[in-house]
């Protein structure tokens, strides 16, 4: 890894210059891998602003008649690159910067189950640095009405209807025989028709298959609607846990009061003027705050409501480990729509990379959506 200046694993078979086998496969704990790969892309932003070891790579980087080099010549003498890491804050990041770049992380902590390396459990300061590095890798919608007839529902639906989503993979027709059933009946002479005159969108069809498809078969209903996430994620650590954030305008009654009422009903439970000239009001002396004598929130309270909508793998404290391979680190960009605006060969790479994604009975037949949508 990027982090790793040097790792020595169990080698099975290996051949000077050409091929090695090697005995082990990489386990890591999910939360701290992905946060690892996001300090990653925090650095390779800051090489890349200073622009001191970038420069493009010329292809091929080899010729194909060139012999292939010795590793006892060319690499067994050589130094090792040094490890790109990030210096972490000692007070700041103190619940993980012992062993955040280690090549096991926790190996020989209570919070791993031994050298099996297996079962992993995380503390709530660790969690909250661990989150803090890993968000600049995290999509930036947390409300999953943004992802309305864009999900596997909505392909599934697309596919039995063979219509293709706009943005979205098409896929090879799910019922061969949609084009010739019944060439005497179409929605013209059928008694039980219902005649629309303007063009039935694509997205209609899916949102509403039985309804403005002739013969929806296989088809799968999407939620038409989450309930909202008013939840807003903060960028300043100075902030309390609770705060009215200035993004959330709420609309006063009085602007929506109706003309001809007489004493509006804030006049009318909290007195004062009618011209919405407030007067000083005091509570009586025997009231007394909820909780007065608690503490609203602590140190960590900020970090559990953060942990809270976090999305995988910052949504769990505990688990098994993975392979290193299996951990999504930048799945959740793809999965969005393409920006709008952009150049035809970034659509193209999004739909050829939403295709994988999705179950094995979609992506095998799929194909490129034709981008006149």
């Amino acid at each position: 890894m990027p982090w790793e200046q040097v790792r020595e694993v169990p080698v099975v078979y290996h051949i000077t210059g050409a091929i090695t086998f090697v005995n082990e496969v990489p386990k890591v704990i999910p939360p701290v891998y992905h946060a690892q790969w996001a300090t990653m892309w925090l650095a390779m932003r800051r090489e890349k602003r200073d622009r001191r070891h970038f420069k493009r790579m010329r292809f091929p980087p080899f010729d194909d008649e060139e012999p292939p080099l010795d590793y006892g010549d060319n690499v067994l003498d050589t130094e090792p690159l040094e490890a790109i890491q990030l210096e972490l804050d000692e007070d700041e990041d103190a619940p993980i910067a012992e062993w955040f770049y280690d090549s096991k992380p926790l190996i020989d902590s209570p919070h791993v189950n031994g050298s099996s390396y297996k079962l992993w459990n995380l503390d709530l300061p660790q969690m909250a640095n661990l989150y803090r590095f890993g968000r600049t890798l995290l999509s930036d919608f947390n409300d999953g009405n943004y992802f309305y007839l864009f999900e596997p529902k909505s392909f599934f639906t697309a596919k039995a209807l063979n219509v293709a989503i706009p943005g979205g993979p098409r896929f090879e027709p799910l019922f061969r025989d949609a084009d010739n059933f019944d060439d005497d009946w179409n929605e013209f002479n059928d008694i039980n028709k219902v005649i629309i005159r303007q063009q039935i969108r694509t997205e209609y069809k899916i949102a509403f298959p039985h309804l403005y498809n002739s013969r929806p078969r296989s088809v799968h209903i999407s939620p038409y609607h989450e309930p909202h996430n008013l939840y807003i994620r903060t960028e300043d650590p100075d902030l309390p846990a609770f705060y009215f954030d200035p993004m959330i305008h709420p609309i006063s009654s009085r602007g929506v009061a109706p003309k001809n009422e007489l004493v509006p009903h804030e006049v009318d439970v909290f007195g004062g003027d009618s011209n919405g000239e407030d007067d000083e009001f005091e509570l009586p002396d025997e009231c007394e705050a909820f909780l007065a004598d608690d503490d609203v929130e602590t140190d960590r309270t900020a970090d559990a409501i953060a942990l809270w909508w976090a999305p995988y793998p910052y949504n769990q404290r505990s688990g098994r480990t993975v392979r290193a391979q299996d951990v999504p680190l930048v799945k959740n960009w793809y999965l969005e729509h393409c920006p709008p605006g952009q150049a035809v060969k970034v659509r193209v790479s999004y739909q050829k990379l939403v295709r994988p994604s999705l179950p094995p009975s979609l992506s095998r037949s799929s194909s490129l959506l034709d981008l006149s949508h």
